[in-house]
C-alpha cells in the first residue's frame, strides 16, 4: 500500500469515527489555490494535468511530446503508459490488483480533439490497454471492445500476452481471500485511476484514462474508466474532464460529461467539478461512507481545476514553464 493511500485511509477513518462530518476548516489548499494561474487572457499551452502523484511521472512523459510540438493524442497515450507499466501502482496495468477470482482485468479509453473515441473493458493479459483502445478508435468501426474479443483484437495487432499479476499483488489477493469470505467490499483505497488531459501547442485537447479497477471486484465488473462521458470526456470547443474513484457513482451522474457541460455554460473548471461532485453526493443511494470520487477538468484556455468527495485526492500539473506541481484537491464539506 503506498503512502498516499495510507494517508487517505487515516484521514477518512478519522472522519468516519467523527460521524463523517468533516470540519469547515480547510485541510487542503483552498479553491483559489487549485485554480489555474491568471493568464491575462492568454491561452496557456501546452499543458497536461493528471490524477494522483503517479501523474508526475506520467506528465513528464507526455511533456516530452507536447514540448516538441507534438499532438495531445500521442502525449496522453505515452503518459498513461508509464503508470500502466509501473508495478508499484497497484491500481493500473501491470501489477494491478486482481478481481476476487485472481484475474487482473483492465479498462481504458482515449478521446481526441475530433471526438474520436476508443475503449476496452475487462481485457486481460495486456499491459497497455490504452494503446489497444487507441487501435479500436483508429482501426475499427466500433468504439468499445470487451473481454475475450478485446484480447483477440490486441493479439491480432501484435500485442504480447503476459501475466499481469506480480508476486506482491498475488500475495495480497491470497491474503484477502482468507478474511473476506470471497466477497468484494467497497473500499475507498482500492479504486484509483490514472486519468490525463493535455492541450497541445496547436490548441487541441485529448484525454486518456486507464485502470485495473476496483480491487477484488466481481469478475466482469466494469467501472467508469472506459466509458466516455463517465471516466473521460473531451470537447475541443470547451475542454475536457477525467475522474477517479468509485466508478459506479461516476457513471450514475455521467460525471465527466456533466463537468464539461457545466464549463460549456460558463463555469470555471473548478466550479464545474464542484457542482458535479455536489450532484453526485445528492444522487447517490449509497451510504456516504461508501462513496469517494473526484474530477479534474481543463478548458481550452489552459485553465484547470479539481474537486473531490473526500480529502486525499491530488492533481499533477505540468505547463509551459516546465514546472511540475502536485496540488491537493479541494473536497466536499459534509454538513
Amino acid at each position: 500500500m503506498n503512502s498516499r493511500r495510507n494517508f487517505v485511509a487515516q484521514t477518512l477513518t478519522a472522519g468516519v469515527a467523527a460521524g463523517m462530518t468533516f470540519p469547515v476548516a480547510r485541510v487542503f489548499a483552498a479553491a483559489e489555490d487549485t485554480a489555474a494561474p491568471k493568464s491575462g487572457g492568454k491561452t496557456v499551452k501546452p499543458i497536461v494535468i493528471s490524477t494522483w502523484n503517479m501523474g508526475i511521472a506520467a506528465n513528464e512523459e507526455a511533456w516530452k511530446i507536447l514540448s516538441a510540438g507534438g499532438k495531445s493524442l500521442d502525449a496522453v497515450e505515452a503518459g498513461v503508459k508509464v503508470s500502466e507499466a509501473d508495478p508499484t501502482q497497484t491500481s493500473v496495468g501491470y501489477g494491478g490488483t486482481p478481481d476476487r477470482d485472481g484475474h487482473v482485468t483492465l479498462d481504458a479509453c482515449i478521446m481526441d480533439e475530433k471526438s474520436r473515441i476508443g475503449c476496452v473493458a475487462c481485457i486481460e493479459h495486456i499491459m497497455h490497454p490504452i494503446s489497444v483502445a487507441r487501435l479500436v478508435m483508429e482501426k475499427t468501426p466500433h468504439v468499445m471492445l470487451v473481454g475475450e474479443g478485446a484480447l483477440k483484437f490486441a493479439l491480432d495487432n501484435g500485442f504480447k500476452k503476459q501475466d499481469l499479476l506480480t508476486e506482491e499483488t498475488r500475495k495480497a489477493w491470497q491474503d484477502w481471500l482468507k478474511t473476506n469470505q470471497y466477497s468484494p467490499v467497497i473500499d475507498y483505497r482500492s479504486h484509483d485511476t490514472i486519468g490525463m488531459l493535455a492541450l497541445d501547442a496547436n490548441g487541441d485537447m485529448s484525454g486518456a484514462c486507464t485502470t485495473s479497477g476496483w480491487g477484488y471486484k466481481m469478475h466482469g465488473r466494469v467501472g467508469d474508466s472506459p466509458i466516455i462521458g463517465a471516466g473521460l470526456f473531451v470537447d475541443n470547443e470547451v475542454g475536457g474532464a477525467t475522474s477517479t474513484g468509485l466508478g459506479e457513482e461516476v457513471i450514475r451522474c455521467c460525471g465527466t460529461h456533466t463537468v464539461v457541460e457545466y464549463m460549456r455554460n460558463g463555469c470555471t473548471p473548478f466550479e464545474a467539478c464542484k457542482l458535479t461532485v455536489e450532484r453526485l453526493v445528492r444522487k447517490t443511494p449509497r451510504k456516504m461512507d461508501e462513496v469517494s470520487a473526484g474530477f479534474l477538468a481543463l478548458n481550452m484556455k489552459g485553465e484547470y481545476g479539481a474537486y473531490a468527495v473526500r480529502p486525499g485526492y491530488e492533481m499533477a500539473i505540468k505547463m509551459e514553464n516546465g514546472k511540475h506541481e502536485l496540488v491537493p484537491v479541494e473536497f466536499h464539506k459534509f454538513e
